[in-house]
């Protein structure tokens, strides 16, 4: 899979938000309304020493969610771990997974966020730039924003707004469970990352794509 050289990964913390504000415009929202014939998800965990990130990511067939192919890469931590700054931690490792990958999946579901981001330039926007492919940010939990909570009911929404900006959505993936926060990565709008979170949640919370890259990931990090 081709990675797009944007940028070197030797930052200091100043460095990399100045380097968030000035990529964040370079995020494109535009229709998504390919047939998606392979869908991969990414995660990473952290070895038990914290020393070392592992990625994983993972491409799914979207008929049926068989795994196609799969990579994972370990590369050491070299970048603090401060609060909107995730992806100088998790990306260079998640690009290394994704290099080695022969098929290029239509799109990428990251666990973590997009532009619900203090910067609008979360993980999943930062891979996207780089893998220029449309990507989405489903998370598990809240960085920042308001909402309201959605209905029970699987299929219901709520904005996710930050200082009267729509940021992402809070939807609920199967009724009575905990929702998740979905936002734009790079090449889809906000309708088309929900609508396909939810056509992959099928029986879990989380989208299948996601589940089955966070329990690869687990394995390779308790070998």
């Amino acid at each position: 899979m081709k990675i797009h050289n944007l940028h070197n990964w030797n930052l200091t913390p100043k460095e990399a938000i100045a380097l968030q504000k000035e990529l964040a415009v370079k995020v494109l929202y535009r229709k998504f309304d390919k047939k998606i014939e392979t869908i991969a998800g990414l995660d990473c965990a952290f070895t038990k020493d914290k020393k070392n990130v592992i990625a994983c990511i993972i491409v799914l067939s979207r008929v049926n969610f068989e795994i196609i192919e799969a990579a994972y890469e370990v590369l050491p931590v070299t970048f603090p771990y401060i609060p909107g700054l995730l992806s100088f931690r998790e990306a260079p490792a998640c690009l290394a997974a994704a290099k080695k990958l022969k098929i290029v999946p239509d799109t990428i579901i990251v666990d973590g966020q997009g532009t619900a981001h203090q910067r609008r330039f979360g993980i999943a926007c930062h891979l996207g730039l780089f893998l220029d492919i449309p990507t989405i940010g489903c998370a598990k939990s809240r960085l920042i924003g308001d909402f309201n909570t959605p209905a029970r009911q699987k299929g219901s929404v709520s904005p996710l707004t930050d200082k009267g900006e729509i940021i992402g959505s809070v939807v609920r993936t199967r009724d009575n469970v905990n929702p998740v926060f979905v936002s734009v990565g790079h090449k889809c709008r906000l309708e088309d990352a929900i609508r396909i979170v939810l056509e992959c949640c099928i029986k879990y919370r989380i989208p299948e794509p996601s589940r089955i890259a966070h329990q690869t990931v687990t394995k390779i990090k308790n070998r």
